[in-house]
């Protein structure tokens, strides 16, 4: 169990630094709402990628 929290932690630390120096993970299906004083992002579609990657990973690294 600690090493799955170890591999998963490295994962979300390298997918979030990679995201915040090269904004590769702006995908259609991604929600981008621009108002007049408002900006919302909400990254739908890259939420479930990283999540179907995640579960592959931990399913590798449990058998």
């Amino acid at each position: 169990m600690g090493r799955m929290l170890i591999v998963t932690g490295i994962v979300l630390i390298v997918m979030g630094l990679l995201s915040y120096v090269v904004p590769l993970f702006k995908l259609p299906g991604d929600i981008r709402y621009e108002g007049h004083n408002i900006k919302f992002y909400f990254p739908l579609v890259t939420c479930i990628i990283i999540s179907i990657i995640i579960t592959i990973l931990l399913n590798i690294f449990r058998k």
